[in-house]
């Protein structure tokens, strides 16, 4: 009898057929992920070669010439479409970075968290990353060295490489995830990157609370490009992020400090400093300062914070140096004072000595949050307790101020405070010493032999130091 015929085979059959009916009835289609894919060809863009640096072209030539795909990607090719001044330029590439330091000589491999090559040529940089591709839930071990994380989320290590189209995917921003070809001078868009542009919309790529325990610096990115770009968050990806604000404490400070000198000394501080009240980001980055927020912002230390973030962008657009020190210094300036005022109250020391103590308690709280360098917080400290001394211009003092390295910071500082405070007194000394230092020195002389009684009183009364006695003899024991 054949098997087709036998009944027990028949039955068996019948039931697994109805089994793996079932089981296909039950199980989940599987969802291809929507490919929003564009390419914007050379007529329908504004991206232009003689805007683009030699250097990366360069880059781009040799990497195709190689048989390599290679784009400019990123903030360089949104800046293009923007009709802007590009600050660097990016390129992406499905050659691996040991392949790029065999292509390139002046060539060296960076980053332990995902690996990029830097070609060098002279001053400019150009930074060459791999296509990244997607992270599978269960890596197999071979693949344990290239993609870490932490139980938050957080990704530790990251080189996983793909195509472009998981690359595009794997950005932070649709409009950061825009790729311009040197092969055909097209622009190819994967998420949607060219509508947001035109329409001012930050968007993060993929879910938002999973990307922001990724990489929690990714709220500050957001933030940081709504303001510069004056562009509004879309409500998606700005409703996380007060509810991860304080991921950030799981921010290397060093990593941190770097953060902040591009969101705060990049020409757009201020209404940065505003997105970042707004989104609860502040708090992780200065708690000092945020402890002392008052309800109508309206204290001395957050006129002084506007002030100085507004003065700061001022000179960038004016294409003058500025200095993290002095912007520091500022910032933290009013809870430096409190500070100093609470120890000498408490200690009975001198107004300067606990001035002194306190500028440690003030700077290691914010070096715990982020890590300002020892070259940084040194010169604070200098401009800082130039502002005791500049009340005290008799005599030599003024011209020995003056020759001070940090002198024309602490008199910038002293000319803010007096604005801020609208204190009559500050006023009248950061307008002597505005005169003083561009007088001629016959003028200089009559201006030190005219002074009076010091201006500005001092914070805290002086106690008197006592002269250390000569050590007593004792008699008793004397020879």
């Amino acid at each position: 009898m054949p098997l087709s015929r036998c009944p027990i085979f028949t039955r068996v059959a019948n039931f697994c057929r109805k089994v793996l009916k079932r089981d296909e009835e039950e199980a989940p289609a599987e969802v291809e992920p929507v490919r929003l894919m564009a390419i914007i060809p050379r007529e329908s863009h504004n991206i232009s070669r003689k805007d683009i640096s030699e250097n990366a072209l360069k880059v781009l030539y040799r990497l195709n010439k190689a048989g390599y795909e290679a784009y400019l990607v990123g903030g360089g090719v949104r800046d293009l479409l923007l009709g802007q001044k590009p600050k660097d330029f990016d390129v992406t590439t499905n050659a691996t970075p040991e392949q790029m330091r065999k292509l390139f000589r002046n060539c060296r491999l960076v980053g332990r968290r995902f690996r990029l090559a830097h070609v060098m040529f002279g001053p400019e940089v150009i930074e060459v990353a791999t296509f990244r591709g997607h992270h599978q839930a269960e890596e197999p071990e071979e693949d344990r060295n290239s993609s870490q994380r932490a139980q938050s989320g957080m990704l530790l290590r990251d080189n996983i490489f793909g195509s472009i189209e998981d690359d595009a995917q794997r950005r932070d921003l649709t409009i950061n995830s825009l790729y311009y070809s040197v092969a055909d001078f097209s622009v190819r868009d994967y998420v949607g990157g060219i509508s947001d542009l035109e329409q001012g919309i930050i968007r993060l790529i993929g879910d938002p609370e999973t990307r922001y325990r990724e990489d929690p610096v990714r709220m500050l990115r957001v933030a940081r490009f709504a303001a510069k770009l004056n562009m509004s968050i879309a409500p998606e990806t700005a409703e996380p992020i007060p509810r991860l604000a304080s991921l950030l404490r799981d921010i290397p400070p060093a990593r941190l400090f770097e953060e902040s000198l591009k969101m705060l000394q990049a020409g757009y501080g201020y209404s940065t400093y505003l997105k970042l009240c707004e989104y609860q980001l502040f708090q992780p980055l200065f708690p000092t300062l945020a402890r002392n927020f008052t309800e109508n912002s309206d204290s001395h230390m957050e006129r002084m914070l506007a002030q100085v973030l507004k003065n700061t962008d001022n000179r960038i657009h004016n294409d003058m140096r500025v200095n993290p020190a002095f912007l520091f210094a500022a910032m933290f300036w009013y809870p430096q004072l409190e500070t100093a005022e609470r120890i000498a109250q408490e200690s009975g020391l001198t107004y300067f000595e606990a001035f002194a103590m306190a500028m440690n308690d003030t700077l290691d709280e914010a070096c715990r949050a982020l890590a300002i360098p020892k070259r940084i917080t040194s010169l604070i400290r200098d401009i800082w307790l130039l502002q005791l001394r500049m009340s005290r211009r008799h005599g030599k003092r003024a011209w020995k101020l003056m020759e001070h390295p940090k002198f024309r910071a602490a008199y910038d500082l002293l000319a803010l405070r007096a604005e801020v405070e609208n204190n009559p007194e500050l006023l009248r000394l950061s307008q002597w010493w505005g005169e003083f230092q561009v007088a001629a020195p016959p003028h200089q002389k009559n201006m030190l032999n005219n002074l009076g009684d010091d201006p500005v009183p001092r914070s805290k009364s002086r106690r008197p130091r006592r002269r250390p006695s000569a050590p007593r003899r004792d008699n008793q024991n004397a020879s």
